[in-house]
């Protein structure tokens, strides 16, 4: 069932305990550093009721509706209307985040091509996958993950250093294990679950491992704790920092202090070789999602910079075309692996559609790795005025604020307030501390950068180059190496 916006805020209502800036926070709902994500998160519910958008954000099936970003994508167009329904939410809030309800869940859908794997295992867990697929469709919860642990020491395994530090079993009970633990997370304080999963290779060499689990938690849960970083949503007027002050997704730290998780959650427990497969595969899907949003900081970064040099008149100047051109190029190689990625789809192993997993993977690095370019090439077309202008307050003061209206005025289709909106937008976007924290957010969101390029070297397909150049160079069949004798 498609919830409402107040229903999802209902959901948070549940005792959680939550803590930010060295405070208890009663209600996630309305503290000032949560609630307008919190709006942003119930508004997509909201657009989904609404007959304006009720068509792009859901699907009906059997008489009901259920939310297009939960879909199990098994065609091309389910891949479109996904697309269509993202954007449509980033129009609609005029900004970008990256928990829309349909990046994380897809981490889902690469469980449910590793089935085959998890069986092997124990059978449960993969029909667990199936069933909390299903419920994820049918209860529209806000679904998050939770991937990354305190760090530790990582020159010593797991078990060599404070046991804790990395999140584990520490018992097993007729009603499901008990784990221990922490892990950070992106807007877990309002979230109602996470697919909560091993960090990279975190586990231990050994065939078993306490330490490879993945499950489903309920944010409700008891024994569950929510420690915040500090939110940049109320620490400076709105009018100077529009985007900081909407748009912060705020990142939790959430303790698991011996909590129950039962059988039915857990998704894959102790065998390391499930805990390889599934983060090897993990953003197979999500991945997309992933990139999408940096498709939408291009355009915002585009149309800061070219509005910005067409109200001081140098948008005709070459030097200012060609670093235009170059925000261009990075916008559409963007769009251009979206797309192939979608036109060369593959059929999964559990018969998903599959983006191309090397255009994928390559659009990602592409996405990331340029972007502090990208950045700097939007600062130099903005100019220095995006860090010399004074703020709304002194455009506002009855003396100050006539002298800034003769200087930021420049003609009659740009006067002072909307010049100052424009600088204030681009420094929120490219020079303030929030700006620099999207930065590192989008560099490390869904896995350091040298994992992003372990992606793409796992799925480019390395025989074809091999081929060509072999052909070309006139090299003998010797140097594939010799056959290898058929298994008996």
């Amino acid at each position: 069932m498609i919830r409402t916006g107040n229903q999802y805020r209902d959901s948070l209502r549940d005792g959680r305990r939550i803590w930010i800036n060295g405070e208890r926070v009663t209600d996630v709902t309305t503290h000032p550093m949560f609630k307008p994500l919190v709006d942003i998160r119930a508004r997509i519910y909201d657009m989904a009721h609404e007959e304006r958008t009720r068509d792009i954000m859901t699907y009906e099936e059997d008489g009901e509706r259920f939310a297009i970003g939960l879909k199990l994508p098994y065609t091309q167009q389910d891949w479109h209307d996904k697309r269509r329904a993202t954007d449509t939410v980033l129009d609609d809030i005029k900004g970008i985040v990256t928990r829309v309800g349909d990046e994380t869940v897809g981490e889902m859908w690469s469980l449910f091509d590793g089935k085959d794997v998890l069986n092997e295992v124990d059978p449960r867990f993969a029909e667990n996958i199936e069933r909390h697929i299903n419920l994820v469709i049918k209860n529209d919860p806000f679904h998050v993950s939770a991937n990354t642990d305190p760090k530790g020491d990582r020159s010593k395994r797991p078990q060599e250093q404070d046991p804790d530090m990395l999140l584990h079993v520490v018992k097993e009970t007729d009603a499901g294990i008990v784990v221990r633990g922490a892990k950070y997370e992106t807007a877990a304080a309002y979230a109602n679950q996470a697919f909560t999963k091993p960090t990279i290779a975190n586990w231990g060499d050994d065939k078993l491992s306490e330490y490879a689990v993945g499950f489903i938690c309920d944010f409700s849960s008891p024994n569950l704790r929510f420690i915040a970083r500090t939110g940049f949503a109320g620490r400076a007027p709105a009018e100077d920092y529009p985007l900081a002050n909407k748009f912060d997704e705020v990142d939790t730290l959430v303790i698991y202090d011996d909590v129950l998780i039962p059988w039915e959650n857990v998704l894959f427990y102790q065998h390391t070789r499930a805990a390889a497969f599934i983060r090897a595969t993990l953003h197979r899907y999500s991945a997309f999602a992933f990139v999408q949003r940096n498709l939408k900081l291009a355009d915002l970064m585009i149309g800061a910079a070219l509005w910005n040099v067409k109200q001081t008149g140098l948008e005709k100047q070459q030097a200012v075309q060609e670093k235009l051109a170059q925000l261009a190029c990075y916008r559409e190689g963007i769009n251009a692996h979206l797309t192939a990625a979608i036109a060369t789809a593959e059929r999964s192993p559990a018969g998903l559609l599959m983006p191309n997993q090397s255009l994928l993977m390559t659009g990602r690095v592409f996405a990331c790795t340029q972007l502090h370019h990208m950045m700097h090439i939007a600062r130099e077309l903005c100019g220095g005025q995006i860090c010399v202008t004074p703020d709304s307050a002194s455009f506002r003061d009855p003396e100050a604020g006539k002298w800034l209206n003769k200087y930021y005025t420049l003609n009659e289709e740009w006067h002072a307030e909307d010049r100052r909106k424009l600088l204030a937008f681009a420094r929120d976007l490219l020079n303030s501390d929030y700006a620099g924290h999207r930065l590192t957010f989008q560099l490390f969101a869904q896995s350091p950068p040298f994992a992003h390029l372990a992606a793409v070297y796992r799925n480019f397909d390395w025989k074809e180059p091999l081929r060509f150049t072999k052909d070309a160079a006139g090299l003998s069949d010797r140097v594939y190496g010799a056959p290898k004798a058929a298994a008996e």
